[in-house]
């Protein structure tokens, strides 16, 4: 499965495989493996432009290398994966009486379960 975020860069239209992300206060750059999500104060790179990477005079770059292992599925993963699908097919219990109304602001309505508290 490919990455859906696209390389930062101007004009560059391949996959990103790398984050960016500036530490002002130390002088520092730090690329490592691709964000979770995308945030606003970090680039996505991908790999041409982030082995080309270089910092301003005076600058450290800090490269993370990806652990291979982290990048597999592991055990806890596909158990959790199998938890959700088993929690979301559960049939939800419906309560015998409607929600009560105990608000109502324009045309926004606040309801209430019964045995909500």
């Amino acid at each position: 499965m490919g990455s859906l975020r696209r390389c930062s860069r101007t004009a560059c239209l391949r996959p990103a495989i790398a984050t960016l992300t500036y530490v002002y206060a130390d002088s520092t750059a730090v690329l490592g493996p691709l964000a979770t999500y995308a945030e606003p104060h970090c680039y996505d790179l991908c790999a041409e432009h982030a082995e080309r990477l270089t910092a301003p005079r005076g600058w450290e770059v800090i490269r993370l290398a990806p652990d291979p292992d982290a990048l597999r599925p592991s055990h806890d993963d596909l158990e959790a994966l199998a938890n959700a699908v088993r929690e979301a097919a559960r049939p939800e219990e419906s309560s015998d009486q409607p929600p009560v109304e105990v608000g109502r602001r324009g045309h926004l309505r606040v309801l209430r379960t019964p045995d909500s508290t």
